[in-house]
């Protein structure tokens, strides 16, 4: 194991075929170097198709890289392991199974004990207010319910890094908040480290010690912004900090939105 990081890309390249072979081939992202130290919680932000949930889809071993290498605990990552957990845009609860089976999904994966997975799901649930809620099933709750389950789920495996790709993009203004306030605060108390996509660049704030920002593909990292904000398992306090606006707006001008030459896009990424 690194002593140094739990995640990195180092010289990442990752290049897609054209379909049936026509044309030159796609260069997703380029070059890409990014490490993250335990406990860590980075951002990126990024122009639609940069490659930001390509990098994250190589990070949790669901893709290879076309040149360069990808580490998890100094491990080269290969394939899917247990040490990362992967959180997406869409719940995806299963919705024959009630919201504590869903829970306890990734640990059955694994193999740990009924036991086991009924205490870890039940106090998880406790924590994201859905105690009530452990015998429903998805259909039974709201869309930010059933995204606090998928939280629920994806922590329960207990994972050492975390990596989440817009979870919260689907959801309402208010929702969003407190699930940011949740995530912030499980982040902090166990010691997560955890790579974040996100469009809302308040959102890539409030939560990070850093923020990167990539270029149009094919994506490379042009800037490196640290969050000298203090409270970070609170992003409401951080909010209100006075240095908040500033790298908000020193954001926006780097993504070209300021002047309105960056189109408002919430495409998937290549």
């Amino acid at each position: 194991m690194s002593a140094a990081y739990r995640l990195e890309f180092r010289g990442v390249t990752k290049t897609f075929a054209t379909k049936k072979g026509r044309g030159e081939p796609l260069v997703a992202v380029r070059d890409v170097s990014v490490a993250l130290s335990d406990g860590e919680v980075v951002s990126i932000i990024g122009p639609s198709g940069c490659g930001k949930s390509t990098l994250l889809n190589m990070g949790a071993g669901l893709d290879r890289p076309t040149a360069g290498q990808v580490f998890v605990d100094g491990d080269l990552v290969t394939k899917p392991n247990s040490h990362v957990a992967f959180m997406l845009q869409k719940d995806l609860l299963l919705p024959w199974r009630n919201i504590l089976e869903n829970v306890e999904l990734g640990q059955e994966i694994q193999g740990a004990s009924k036991s086991d997975r009924v205490k870890r799901g039940t106090e998880l649930l406790a924590r994201y207010h859905l105690g009530d809620f452990a015998q429903h099933y998805p259909h039974q709750l709201s869309g930010g319910m059933r995204q606090r389950a998928a939280l629920a789920r994806t922590m329960a495996m207990n994972p050492d890094v975390v990596l989440l790709d817009e979870p919260f993009s689907a959801l309402d203004a208010q929702t969003k908040l407190v699930l940011q306030k949740d995530l912030a605060q499980v982040l902090w108390e166990e010691k997560k480290t955890a790579l974040f996509i996100t469009h809302d660049i308040s959102e890539a704030v409030s939560l990070s010690d850093r923020v990167l920002v990539m270029s149009r593909r094919p994506g490379t990292i042009i800037r490196e912004m640290i969050i000298e904000i203090p409270d970070r398992p609170d992003p409401f306090k951080r909010r209100r900090h006075p240095r908040m606006g500033e790298y908000v707006t020193e954001l926006l001008g780097l993504l070209g939105i300021v002047d309105g030459t960056l189109e408002d896009e919430r495409k998937a990424d290549a």
